[in-house]
């Protein structure tokens, strides 16, 4: 196997409460379901500018890392956000928006079209959705708040780049600078929301706010079911890397898997940076815990300090394994996208974007990790590359060239 990533060290932790017998029950259908989700799929593919995202072969890494398939699902051009996020927090402010309107007009339907219109824009106009991050959850319900007619406010961490904050203000929400994580943003935001009558739409769940994330990773299921139809019809993967973060995506990804193939779905490994490592730790705990101090990370659209219960439910019994990476391997694993390898196509990845990935190279230049994940010559590998250069500023300094650069070729 040729030497994609310089050695490293992941951590690894086999989920002991996985169950890869039991059938995907009620309960979990409460979470995440194919109903809910075919409901999901009808709205979102009439949304203007909607098409599937590209599941890229990647022949040449895969050959290089000594695997049978490599696919990876290249989220960097969805919808003009370029993040996998684009459907969930876009989705949740829709389905917030058509309840409150049905609630304060009761016996009127509401569709997105009359959302889009301006139809209710009396309505909408007088609610405001609120968000925490700097990433692609908050952008999406930014540009979601905005088609759909509602005010937004997002508060961010103080350590936002400037290019992740004028991202987010171009789509025509306040932005709130928050000192300290993630987490503390997360706190504020539902703070001054309770105290101003605004809504929060948080990818991360908590007493009291139950609906609206799970809109959101129902949502990204999405991503998946088109992962699932355009993988060639006689092959399925073996193996899943999807990344961390607070756990809304794996779930979503998990769950889609469970549902849809049962017992047949692919072993699912979920990665996180070793610096905001809370899934892994729950898994070890038994029960959701959170990372020690604060999250420390490039990856900033996983720098998550605390497990949202939610996703918790359906992770505990769905995701196979937790991997912990540093940093330097996501690096090295944008710039060898970047590069492409033995005849593969360039793509842009942002650092958190190409984290699942980075996963998997780190598991295969690890002799043990690579055994005990059974990553042998005949592994059929997918991966979500969930973001591409979230902002330029910073791939260019990580990669070493702006992302037009590459993604011209």
């Amino acid at each position: 196997m040729a030497e994609l990533l310089p050695p490293c060290s992941p951590r690894l932790v086999h989920n002991p409460r996985v169950d890869r017998e039991g059938a995907y029950g009620s309960a979990d259908r409460a979470i995440l379901s194919r109903a809910a989700f075919e409901e999901m799929r009808a709205e979102i593919a009439a949304w203007p500018g909607y098409a599937p995202t590209p599941l890229r072969s990647l022949k040449g890494m895969a050959r290089a890392a000594g695997i049978d398939r490599l696919w990876y699902k290249d989220e960097s051009a969805r919808f003009d956000i370029g993040s996998v996020k684009a459907l969930g927090g876009a989705y949740a402010v829709l389905r917030l928006l058509m309840r409150e309107v049905s609630a304060r007009a009761p016996g009127v339907p509401v569709t997105a079209l009359d959302l889009v219109v301006g139809r209710y824009g009396r309505l909408t106009r007088a609610i405001t959705a609120v968000a925490a991050g700097d990433g692609g959850h908050a952008l999406s319900v930014a540009w979601g708040a905005r088609a759909f007619g509602c005010g937004c406010v997002v508060y961010a961490p103080a350590a936002a780049t400037e290019g992740r904050r004028r991202a987010i203000e171009a789509h025509g929400a306040r932005l709130v600078s928050v000192d300290g994580t993630y987490d503390d943003a997360v706190r504020r935001a539902a703070a001054d929301a309770e105290a101003q009558g605004w809504m929060v739409v948080s990818d991360t769940s908590y007493a009291g706010n139950m609906d609206i994330p799970r809109d959101v990773m129902q949502g990204y299921t999405l991503m998946v079911e088109e992962a699932m139809s355009q993988l060639p019809a006689s092959e399925r993967p073996t193996h899943v890397f999807i990344q961390g973060g607070m756990g809304a995506l794996p779930a979503a990804v998990a769950g889609h898997l469970w549902e849809s193939w049962g017992r047949g779905r692919p072993r699912l490994v979920v990665v996180e940076p070793d610096g905001a490592d809370c899934l892994l730790r729950s898994a070890e705990a038994g029960r959701p815990v959170p990372a020690p101090g604060a999250p420390a990370t490039v990856m900033t659209e996983l720098a998550c300090g605390a497990v949202s219960p939610l996703a918790w439910a359906i992770l505990e019994r769905a995701a196979d394994d937790f991997l912990a990476i540093p940093d330097g391997a996501a690096i090295t694993t944008m710039r060898r996208l970047a590069d492409g390898t033995d005849g593969d196509r360039p793509v842009v990845a942002g650092e958190s974007g190409a984290a699942g990935l980075a996963g998997l190279l780190c598991a295969l230049c690890d002799a043990d990790t690579r055994a005990a994940l059974g990553l042998w010559p005949d592994a059929r590998v997918l991966v979500f590359g969930t973001e591409g250069a979230s902002d330029p500023a910073v791939y260019e300094r990580l990669v070493g060239r702006p992302p037009a650069a590459v993604a011209a070729g």
